[in-house]
């Protein structure tokens, strides 16, 4: 491992692929910073559950002997040499999609890789492992007791959030530039809250599923996580694209967002959600959204209707649907089931199918009262948790005067936007906190670049920033 690569692995994707674009560093030098990195902090952190070292090594080669060769196209690769990671939820080839589960781990590996992988993988990025997660992508705090506990790189006694907990903490603790997740309640955006990154879940049917292990169908998205804004972008616009193969897939051209960060705040209407965004925010979150949006000169404060009966929808949805997925396992193998989930699909499966056709009612009413203000604003902003970085094993929070199971309460402000398939950003905000807290930046329906673009603003004007944590 070279001083350069270990040196660039705290940086942005977009400068370590420059720097194997121009020579500076080979993409195998960077790879093994990577390893290297994961090998030092990941007692601590434990992010992974399968480090992919062998495919790494062969891949970042790879790379080198097309570049050595004089290979232009080769060259031009977007994220050339980056070293990223991935979710234990979506297909690596060769090896068996746990999706956080015990379960899992009695079928075969997989045969290929997911379409955003060989995705990514096109662009040029590497591919070093796979990450913890909640159990079947079912909670917000990646306390696994089959892996056991991703920790939060600022503060290890924390939880990471989750369900993508260890895709927050890898890219949080300096492991890996970019990194993969899934977001069905807010499993991008609470470890991006929690792990002081940038996360983007995108608009619903942007980004095939295919080649991952769902949770809720109707509801599920996948997307990257990022120090960076632009890297965001770059990650998000390799992985754009119609598959087939994923029936919510929607057939759009690719619209790609990173050539737009530099338009800033042009023409974008941007206001604030309050009502149910600020009574269910404690004051860490309020004041990270005020900051916002005083730096964005946001003034407007506008409210969506009937905001807790959407998220008692989504919570009917999601209990349901999951619970559908796993009634052969709850019925012969509930045992192997981690307790916390096993409790709420056993739960989810007596839900009345009455109370589910009437919760996608209330869905799509919503959905449609979303879209007649997004027809007023661009950009709505709201915070993303309702407190920062709780300790593992945390089972109450306080939440202005309400004294509320922590686990579920840590997606009440991210259910509701992502019931109804809004593209959202999640930027990291730091005050006199020891840890940080998310803001979503929420747009309309495939106008991700116009999430993008406020937080690049914001960043560029550092009211938000993604620090690599200083860990042992």
């Amino acid at each position: 491992m070279s001083a350069a690569a270990d040196t660039l692995l705290r940086q942005s994707a977009h400068a370590m692929a420059e720097a194997v674009r121009t020579g500076r560093v080979t993409a195998e030098a960077l790879a093994q910073a990577s390893l290297a990195r994961i090998t030092a902090t990941d007692d601590t952190v434990n992010a992974f559950t399968d480090v992919t070292a062998e495919r790494a090594l062969r891949e970042a080669r790879a790379l080198d002997a097309r570049l050595q060769a004089g290979d232009a196209a080769t060259r031009a690769l977007p994220l050339l040499g980056v070293p990223y990671a991935v979710k234990n939820l979506f297909d690596v080839q060769g090896l068996t999609t746990l999706a956080g589960s015990k379960i899992e781990r009695d079928q075969p590996p997989a045969a290929a890789d997911g379409p955003l992988l060989q995705r990514l993988q096109a662009a040029g990025a590497v591919l070093v492992g796979a990450l913890n997660m909640d159990e079947y992508a079912y909670g917000f705090t990646t306390e696994n007791s089959h892996e056991g506990p991703t920790r939060n790189p600022h503060d290890p006694r924390c939880s990471a959030g989750g369900s993508s907990g260890g895709s927050g903490a890898s890219v949080a603790a300096g492991q890996v530039p970019l990194s993969l997740g899934s977001d069905t309640n807010g499993s991008i955006r609470v470890p991006s809250s929690f792990c002081g990154v940038f996360g983007l879940k995108p608009t619903y049917g942007r980004l095939p599923r295919n080649g991952s292990y769902p949770f809720v169908a109707s509801i599920d998205h996948l997307g990257p996580f990022a120090r960076n804004v632009q890297d965001l972008a770059l990650c998000y616009d390799a992985m754009q694209g119609h598959d087939a193969h994923d029936p919510g897939c929607v057939a759009r051209p690719i619209e790609p967002t990173a050539p737009e960060l530099p338009r800033g705040l042009e023409g974008l209407r941007i206001a604030t959600l309050g009502g149910y965004f600020h009574d269910n925010a404690g004051p860490e979150a309020r004041a990270a959204v005020a900051r916002v949006a005083a730096a964005l000169g946001a003034t407007r404060v506008v409210e969506l209707p009937e905001v807790a009966r959407a998220r008692a929808a989504a919570f009917v949805i999601s209990n349901s649907e999951g619970a559908a997925l796993h009634l052969p396992d709850l019925r012969s193998r509930a045992q192997d089931f981690e307790p916390l989930s096993r409790d709420r699909f056993l739960a989810g499966s007596l839900i009345p199918a009455a109370w589910v056709q009437q919760a996608h009612r209330v869905r799509r009413w919503f959905a449609l009262r979303a879209a007649e203000l997004l027809r007023e604003v661009d950009v709505l902003l709201a915070p993303a948790t309702p407190v920062p970085a709780q300790p593992l094993g945390t089972e109450w929070i306080a939440i202005n005067g309400q004294r509320l199971p922590a686990r579920p309460s840590l997606g009440v402000l991210t259910q509701p936007i992502s019931c109804i398939g809004l593209p959202v950003c999640a930027v990291p905000v730091w005050s006199a906190e020891p840890l940080p807290i998310g803001v979503q930046v929420i747009a309309a329906p495939w106008r991700e670049d116009h999430a993008l673009r406020v937080a690049h603003a914001l960043e560029q004007a550092g009211v938000v920033c993604a620090p690599v944590a200083t860990l042992p």
